[in-house]
């Protein structure tokens, strides 16, 4: 069972601690626990009931009244205005409590609705991408638990390859080859994935060779495909070379095919990049490409 510090709270339901606090003495609506040292901290359940009670707020619901309904009840109607809620706050509150309970079933209804109102491309942008990003940061203070991040994550990756797989593909003559991957020790796939739906959706024709992958086995996909443009993204270090590095060693191999690559570690890299690199600095980037 996790344990969460206010401001941990805060962050995860977007209420202010002194707002937790007057809710709290005022309302009787946490009941925290204390150290030996009596510093304050709360449980899964407590951090639950706060996501409940913070989107009745939300909608109307005033707190006085909410401190007088029972729990069962309060469950019931964040249940259904999370349902029947359209904007972006209320998917995130509900999204985040899914994936707190590891919910499967409630994030797909979440997710599909998204998908439904606003079309795959639009709720991958504005609900997936925008959620993972705020959890990533969440993960970072420890917040949420690695193992949370990993289901959300892995839920999303699943939507993402069965988008792909339902995308028939028409080449013609204005199609490009794009070779797509992760160098070595790289493994956060979810934006590389998103760039093939994009692309298959534009009828490029498309090999992709996934995470993790070594530089010998991009060299062999040469002669075989003859990739008019490769596309990456890094945001751990590599094991081996500086970026610079790796990136003119993909100049040596591939010296007519365009280099698209983007992620947190080419933001900081050195300017000094072959002629035919592009750098990725954002989804506008991307799209503009594909």
């Amino acid at each position: 069972m996790a344990e969460y510090s206010i401001k941990d709270l805060e962050s995860l339901s977007g209420v202010k601690a002194h707002t937790i606090r007057i809710w709290e003495q005022r309302y009787n609506l946490l009941n925290p626990k204390r150290t030996d040292t009596n510093i304050r901290y709360y449980l899964d359940e407590d951090l639950r009931r706060i996501l409940n009670v913070s989107l009745l707020n939300k909608n109307g619901f005033k707190i006085s009244k909410i401190a007088q309904m029972h729990e069962s009840e309060i469950v019931h109607a964040a249940l259904e205005i999370a349902d029947e809620g359209e904007e972006p706050n209320l998917l995130f509150d509900s999204l985040m409590k899914a994936m707190l309970e590891f919910d499967e079933l409630r994030f797909e209804k979440v997710l599909n609705t998204a998908i439904m109102k606003m079309g795959f491309e639009n709720a991958f942008v504005n609900v997936m991408l925008v959620f993972l990003k705020r959890i990533g940061v969440l993960w970072t203070t420890g917040a949420v638990n690695p193992a949370q991040e990993h289901f959300i994550s892995n839920l999303i990756r699943r939507k993402l390859c069965v988008a792909i797989d339902n995308r028939y593909v028409e080449l013609k003559e204005t199609s490009k080859r794009f070779l797509l991957f992760l160098p070595e020790g790289e493994t956060h796939e979810i934006l590389l994935l998103f760039s093939e739906y994009l692309l298959r959706k534009n009828n490029h024709h498309v090999v992709y060779l996934g995470s993790s992958v070594p530089f010998e086995d991009i060299d062999l996909v040469k002669t075989q495909f003859r990739p008019d443009c490769l596309l990456s993204f890094i945001t751990v270090p590599l094991r081996d070379l500086s970026i610079l590095e790796y990136v003119h060693k993909l100049d040596k191999f591939f010296p007519t095919s365009k280099i698209y690559v983007g992620g947190a570690q080419v933001d900081l890299a050195s300017p000094d990049m072959p002629t035919n690199f592009s750098h990725i600095k954002n989804l506008e980037d991307l799209m503009s490409i594909i």
